[in-house]
């Protein structure tokens, strides 16, 4: 389980996670998306679908969280939020229990569970961070990306104890750029904070990708021989030559959570 997550918006995070998604089920992987931007969502929007149901009826207690599944291509799950809506942009903590449950319920089916949290630092985003068993940090090259992808760290690190993350720098020129990023964000956080940050990659710059959310298909499967979905098959596969996960996190840091009784650290 994945949480792709920035400091800010504006990184493409979003585009980020459908095509990963996309990638990942091209390689066979079964996915599920999870679209946390609870009061913004629009994961349902770039694969042009729409969905009878989404969240904020799970929520509500209307439905159950398998009976909002929509399909999308190459057979990705996905689980829709609701758009314009802010009562759920703060979760309480049996909603949280809730949703971990129905997820935990359903994790089996799935190979890998992609988060596409909102921007920036809200309770929210702070627990699906640290609900997930990876956190993904997408950030670009421009200084205020950098910044805010270094206060989320700080914060998930201080705060919460997160001590592993992974970076994927978007939106480059060129691979200098993004190993640039790295070595700012590794430099600064050896001085002051107790974390790993592992470099996955980084994605091109491409206007295609506009055209390609415009067009309400993902660019991977638009134009698979491109050098970005070229880049997303490669940051696919890196995703997936990584060894299992073995700290506790994802089922095992649901059960704490509900045994514990700290669901909700706010």
């Amino acid at each position: 389980m994945y949480s792709i997550t920035s400091g800010k918006g504006g990184v493409g995070k979003t585009a980020v996670v459908s095509n990963l998604a996309y990638a990942l089920a091209h390689q066979g992987k079964r996915v599920l998306i999870l679209d946390a931007d609870l009061g913004l969502a629009n994961i349902d929007v770039v694969f042009g679908l729409t969905p009878s149901y989404n969240l904020n009826h799970f929520f509500s207690g209307e439905i159950e969280l398998h009976d909002i599944l929509i399909e999308g291509p190459l057979g990705i799950k996905i689980l829709p939020a609701g758009s314009g809506i802010q009562n759920y942009t703060r979760l309480e903590r049996q909603q949280k229990i809730r949703l971990l449950d129905g997820l935990d319920s359903m994790n089996n089916h799935f190979d890998y569970v992609l988060i596409d949290t909102e921007a920036g630092i809200s309770e929210n985003v702070t627990y699906f961070n640290t609900a997930a068993q990876e956190i993904l940090i997408v950030t670009t090259p421009e200084p205020t990306a950098i910044t805010d992808a270094y206060a989320l760290m700080k914060l998930l690190s201080v705060q919460y104890h997160e001590k592993k993350f992974n970076l994927l720098v978007n939106q480059i020129r060129t691979e200098d750029d993004a190993l640039d990023v790295y070595k700012k964000l590794t430099m600064v956080s050896n001085r002051y904070l107790d974390i790993s940050i592992d470099y996955l990659g980084s994605i091109p710059e491409d206007r295609q990708m506009v055209d390609s959310i415009r067009k309400q298909k993902v660019i991977s499967e638009l134009l698979p021989s491109s050098k970005i979905s070229q880049a997303f098959n490669q940051l696919a596969s890196r995703i997936c030559a990584e060894p299992p996960q073995v700290s506790p996190k994802g089922n095992i840091q649901f059960f704490w959570n509900k045994l514990l009784n700290i669901g909700s650290r706010g």
